[in-house]
Formats: structure tokens, sequence, C-alpha cells
């Protein structure tokens, strides 16, 4: 397991930006070319952004690199650049339908890319939502769904609300979609850089709804992010106590497990160890 609790947005015309982000802790980066970027800057930035990703520069970081769409006329030659410099996975904007992934797929392969860079896919649109299981389940190149919540709520014309109530329909399909076909699935952003006590509320909510991490527009986000969607010690204590009592009551041949006065069942064991491998493998970026 990889971790991916905080996945941050790093503008890829500012060269001070990514230098910056070999020292941020997040789990993995997006090196943006598409919304940070504007048009006249596009041709500097990828090779700015590539030459960074091909630098193996950024450690235990994974790093992607968020092309333009597939429409932009900047997507093909951002494509070509990406497959060439190797990234660990490169972000699609608006990915609507299983024949997008398969023309990235092949323009990667043909560019030379690396099998090791997979496809993230970006879910923003009502049509990407209700076609969410098809998407996912496209290709085995295609590793993650990243909720892109800005312009899904543009195209449903809803307002940004605290609990995110007009978004959880559709970020329920996409979590189903994502779980059934095995894929991560990443959270979309939250706008108010300044509003901590709001994003770490909208960051407990995503874990609960069982999103593996969230995308990030700021890097004092990050911290927030790392500590919400990590396990924290009681809850890595209580696997522990989960594993050990299901463990002892099988070596008996005892039927009811109970702790903390709580039947337990093999979905619980399996929760427990999803937990304890989690930590583990947090605990392992050093």
């Amino acid at each position: 397991m990889r971790p991916r609790r905080s996945v941050l947005y790093m503008p890829g015309a500012n060269e001070r930006a990514l230098e910056k982000a070999k020292s941020l802790p997040a789990d993995a980066l997006i090196l943006d070319l598409e919304d940070a970027v504007t048009p006249e800057a596009k041709a500097s930035a990828r090779e700015r952004v590539c030459g960074a990703a091909a630098s193996r520069a950024y450690g235990r970081r994974e790093v992607t690199i968020r092309v333009n769409g597939i429409e932009t006329e900047w997507h093909d030659a951002d494509l070509r650049a990406a497959a060439q410099a190797g990234p660990d996975a490169v972000v699609i904007p608006k990915v609507n339908s299983a024949r997008d992934v398969h023309n990235i797929e092949r323009a990667l392969e043909l560019g030379g890319a690396p099998e090791y860079t997979k496809i993230w896919a970006m879910l923003e649109t009502p049509v990407a939502v209700l076609r969410a299981e098809e998407i996912a389940s496209s290709s085995e190149r295609l590793t993650a769904l990243v909720m892109g919540t800005n312009d899904l709520a543009k195209e449903l014309h809803s307002e940004f609300v605290p609990g995110r109530g007009p978004l959880l329909g559709g970020l329920s399909l996409c979590l189903l979609a994502a779980r059934s076909t095995g894929k991560v699935i990443l959270d979309g952003v939250y706008n108010d850089v300044k509003d901590l006590d709001g994003f770490a509320a909208e960051c407990t909510q995503g874990r609960q709804y069982g999103f593996d991490g969230k995308t990030l527009v700021h890097p004092a986000q990050i911290e927030p992010c790392n500590r919400v969607f990590a396990p924290s010690q009681e809850e890595v204590a209580l696997a522990r106590r989960i594993i050990a009592a299901f463990e002892e009551a099988s070596a008996a041949g005892k039927g009811v497990v109970t702790v903390d006065g709580r039947m337990i069942e093999n979905l619980h064991v399996d929760n427990a160890r999803r937990v304890l491998v989690l930590a583990d493998a947090i605990s392992g970026l050093g």
C-alpha cells in the first residue's frame, strides 16, 4: 500500500514552487500544466515540469504530471513530453469515457512511457460520474480516480455549502466505482486555504466516506490532511487487539469473539489488518 493521504497541486510555471515541493511532507505531488498555467506559459511550463519529474529529485514523494485537457491544443504535446519524462503517473483532466482512457494509454505507449507511469483519471463532469465504473475498469494502467469537485459543482449548477450536500451523490457513485474495480480514489480540493478548520472537517468527511486521500491547493493543508487520513494511535491499538483476540479465539475453536464489548467478525479483522498495513506504510515514509 502506498499512502496517498495528501496530494498537492504545484503550479508548473513556478520554478520556486517546484523546488519547494522537494521539502514538503506531501505524499504525492501533481505538477500542473493545466489550470495553474496561463496559455502563453504552457510550453515553458511543460519543459520545466517534465525536467523536474525526470530529475527524480523528489525523494519518496509520488510525482505526477497533470496535462492539459483532451480537447485542448496543448494536450498531445503534453502527453508526448510526459511520456518521455516518466513520472509516476499522468493526471488527465475531464475523462468522460473508457475511450478517453484507451486513447491516453495508446498515446503513452507510443510516446515511450515506462510501464510504471500510470494514468490518474479526473472525474469532473456529470457524464464522468455516471460512467465512473466504465472509466475505472477500462485499463490496468489506470490506477486512481481524482475528483474534480470544483468543475463538477459548476456543471451541476450547485452551490458550495458546508457538508457538500449537492455533491455527495456523485462522490458516492465514484467511490463505489473505485472500490468495485480496486482503484485508489482521491477527494477534491478545498478552496479556502485560510479556513483550516473547515478543511479538516472536509478531510474527516472524505475519510469517513472512504476516500484514500485528498487533493490540495496549498502547503498549509498538508499537515491536517496527513493527520486525518492516517490511523490514530488509538485506531492502531484497537486494530492490534482485534487481530490478537480473533487469532486467539480461532486457535481455541471459539466461534464468538468480542473486543471492548463489541462482536468481532471477519470483516472487522480485514479492516484492522488494512489499518495496520496503512500505518506501517506511513511509518516507512520516514
